[in-house]
């Protein structure tokens, strides 16, 4: 017998696939609603300094101008930033890193490869999965107390959940590593708001590492940037089984340009913009009946749940639409799909397929 519709699901079926991403989903001439990065042409302030690298690639890269500038950005001295090929690598590093962990804790659903790179380094992963029926609300009490190793996602893929700052920072303990991947912080707040529950710039809690990733709202998922913000104790453990220069000179660059002011301010223009966008997919799913949305959404994409999810993705895809479909993330099943946010006549054109396909 299947799941109710958004409810919680049947643990008792096979293992969910860690390894699948959203950009299995998409194929040619499909458009693509899967995957989670920001399409559009780079700003010369950030294509010019990239471009400008390929004059020089015979020389080894040079992280401390990067390093220098992510630093000034959140408030932190160089030795706090550890840059990274990407948020995938970070999880790798503390999964190498932290052999001697002995209850390592995962908060459900949420962005795989964390789970996947613990698991692959030979820990054993304790899952606490958050309650669909709450809105996927972080519930603190969950979590086992002598946890040693707490991963979690803010905003979170793929619920778009953004938990409350104090609500992720009371997690944080003495002997407790206390990960949180702030990879789509920068998809929430607006022009003047900035990122209102990111950890960011907080040096005070102890065991804290925040993972940020420069590839989704700037587009550079090929380039492979992103980085690591916590005590220089703890992140000379992590640089400590990092490949010698990890982070290509060009990726280097866009680190350096994305944390200038130009960039906070453009990347906050994006985010306000992108609001509105949210809110208008999300106005407009609410016009289908059967349909639920998840939580309040306040990244790039939304969860949705509705009946026969499944046999809707494939419908969709059959019609030219890419989806991400659910069930590959702990915590959630067959009946979930996640949408990500696209221009207002993206949106009303999916609706209108999305619509014929669940009446048909």
């Amino acid at each position: 017998m299947r799941d109710q519709p958004c409810g919680v699901p049947s643990y008792a079926r096979a293992e969910p696939d860690l390894a699948h991403h959203g950009d299995a989903e998409v194929g040619t001439g499909l458009v693509d609603l899967a995957v989670n990065v920001r399409r559009a042409p780079l700003p010369a302030w950030l294509a010019d300094p990239i471009a400008a690298t390929l004059t020089d690639l015979a020389r080894y890269p040079d992280p401390t101008r990067a390093r220098a500038a992510v630093a000034a950005r959140h408030r932190r001295p160089p030795d706090e930033v550890l840059l990274t090929a990407g948020a995938a690598e970070g999880f790798v590093l503390i999964a190498q890193a932290l052999r001697g962990i002995h209850r390592p804790v995962v908060v459900h659903p949420q962005f795989t490869e964390p789970e996947a790179a613990l698991r692959a380094a030979g820990h054993t992963v304790e899952r606490v999965r958050l309650d669909p029926a709450d809105g996927f609300r972080l519930d603190g009490s969950l979590v086992p107390a002598d946890a040693d190793l707490v991963m979690i996602g803010n905003p979170t893929n793929p619920t778009s959940v953004l938990h409350p700052a104090r609500t992720i920072a009371a997690l944080a303990r003495p002997g407790r590593v206390l990960v949180v991947d702030e990879a789509f912080a920068d998809t929430t707040g607006g022009a003047y708001t900035g990122e209102p529950e990111s950890l960011a710039e907080r040096r005070d809690l102890p065991g804290l590492l925040v993972l940020r990733s420069l590839t989704k709202t700037w587009g550079l998922a090929g380039l492979r940037i992103g980085y690591l913000l916590g005590a220089e104790a703890l992140l000379s453990r992590l640089a400590a089984v990092q490949p010698l220069w990890a982070v290509s000179t060009p990726a280097l660059a866009a680190a350096a340009a994305c944390a200038t002011p130009v960039a906070v301010e453009a990347e906050r223009a994006i985010a306000a913009e992108l609001a509105a966008d949210r809110d208008h997919l999300v106005a407009r799913l609410a016009e289908l009946p059967g349909v639920r949305v998840a939580g309040r959404p306040a990244s790039a994409f939304v969860l949705l749940c509705l009946p026969d999810a499944t046999r809707v993705r494939q419908a969709l895809r059959d019609r030219g639409w890419a989806v991400r479909r659910g069930d590959t993330f702990p915590g959630l099943g067959p009946d979930w799909l996640r949408v990500a946010v696209r221009d207002r006549n993206t949106t009303d054109a999916f609706i209108a397929v999305l619509r014929e396909i669940m009446e048909a």
